[in-house]
Formats: structure tokens, C-alpha cells, sequence
């Protein structure tokens, strides 16, 4: 779903609120407009427009920290596309093209695309990089609802700051961090947050709920071997 631009405006101002106020530094600037991808990106990733929420929050330029939960970063537009692209073979079951998503967020063991074309544009969908897991999964509806996610999550103490790292932190208190954000913030879905889901039938039951082909995640291996095949012919018509 694609957010009105002044609910993504205010989400996004609202979490950079509460995350200063938990403790992460996060020095002021002055918004930017939004600019253009780079001409690159319609021809990496198969799309004739990028939408607007996308380009806007590319153009914020926000210092190159960890202000996202489980010190997170932003990911900036792709340079070549050929890492994109090969990064994407992770992506199996979801149920729009593999090709239309970008890389946004990077939290070390899972990544965050934001989807940029079809009835799935502008959600935001997520991905750990352990093939055996097979964890394609939607991690919010918009960008402005993962935005308002993280912020419900500081608000009701389930992250906080890490003194020791300098970042947000999804706290545990002796508990698995899904069992946390479950009991700490419930509205909220736990796979808005980039944690680690231990209890794989959680996780498929989820899986189910945002339209993953989940024939593809039985088959796993023979399934990321074929997108992996796919991936790797695209490049070479790309020349990538």
C-alpha cells in the first residue's frame, strides 16, 4: 500500500521523536524534497515508475548510523544492481514478481525491500539470509505502518537502547524477543520487527496471512535453486 505523504511525513518524524528520546543520537537536518532514483533503477528491477514515498525517503539523506531497531540501516539506491539482484534469490514464494523490490533496510541477518510495482507496491517485505529458514514474509503494509510499528515498540518499552552498541535494541528481559513484543505490544505484528522467529510454525501461520505460495517454501532448496537460476539469467540479459 502506498501511504499519503503526509501520513509517511508524520510516521517517520514521530519514530525519529521517540527513538531520540530512547537515547539514540540522531543530530537534526532539514527535510529534504523528494529527488529521482537513478535512470539504472527502472531497468534493474523491470518497473516503468518508482513511487514517490520511495523516492522522498531516499532523498533524506539521514546520516549513515544504525537508528533502526536491532541497529539497522538504510540501504541506499543500488550501485550496479548485480548484488540486488543476486540478494533477491532469497526471496522465494512471495506473490509478486521477485524482481519488483528493492533493497531498504539492512539489519545483518535479515533484510527489508520495499515492493515498487503491482497490487503489493509499497509494502514491505522481509527476508533472513539463511536459506534453510525459507522466511519471505510481509513485514508491514506500507512504510509508514512499519515506521508506526517501531515507534509503538519504544513507546511500550519492548525497544530500547543499547548503551554498550549506541543503538536500538528489541529487549529480551531472560525471553524470546517474539515473546516480548507479543506481550509488550500486541497490536502490532511481531514481524514488523527485524527479530529472529525460533518457532517455525509461527512464522508459516504468518506466512499464509500475506499470500506466500507456501508449495514453494516445502520445496525450499529446489525452490531458491530455481530463483537463483532466474536471477543469474537475468543478470546476464542485463548484462550485470
Amino acid at each position: 500500500m502506498l501511504d499519503d505523504m503526509r501520513v509517511l511525513r508524520d510516521a517517520v518524524a514521530e519514530y525519529r521523536a521517540a527513538a531520540t528520546a530512547a537515547g539514540l543520537d540522531w543530530p537534526e537536518h532539514a527535510e529534504a524534497p523528494a529527488g529521482q532514483p537513478p535512470g539504472s533503477v527502472y531497468r534493474i528491477f523491470g518497473v516503468d515508475h518508482v513511487a514517490e514515498q520511495l523516492t522522498w525517503f531516499q532523498s533524506q539523506n539521514w546520516p549513515p548510523r544504525r537508528l533502526l531497531p536491532n541497529g539497522g540501516w538504510i540501504m541506499p539506491w543500488p550501485a550496479d544492481g548485480g548484488e540486488e539482484l543476486d540478494t533477491l534469490a532469497i526471496s522465494i514464494g512471495t506473490p509478486f514478481p521477485w524482481r519488483h523490490q528493492v533493497r531498504l533496510f539492512n539489519f545483518e541477518h535479515l533484510v527489508y525491500t520495499f515492493v515498487l510495482a503491482g497490487e503489493y507496491e509499497g509494502e514491505i517485505w522481509r527476508y533472513e539470509f539463511t536459506p534453510d529458514v525459507w522466511g519471505s514474509a510481509r513485514a508491514a503494509t506500507s512504510l509508514a505502518a512499519l515506521f508506526t510499528g517501531w515507534t509503538k515498540g519504544i513507546a511500550a518499552g519492548a525497544v530500547v537502547h543499547d548503551d554498550l552498541n549506541g543503538w536500538l535494541q528489541v529487549r529480551e528481559d531472560g525471553q524470546d524477543e517474539v515473546a516480548v513484543l507479543r506481550e509488550r505490544v500486541p497490536d502490532v505484528d511481531f514481524l514488523t520487527f527485524p527479530v529472529y522467529v525460533a518457532d517455525e510454525s509461527l512464522l508459516r501461520a504468518r506466512q499464509r496471512e500475506c499470500g506466500v505460495d507456501m508449495d514453494c517454501i516445502e520445496r525450499g532448496f529446489d525452490c531458491y535453486e530455481e530463483l537463483s537460476d532466474t536471477v543469474r539469467a537475468t543478470r546476464r540479459s542485463l548484462g550485470i
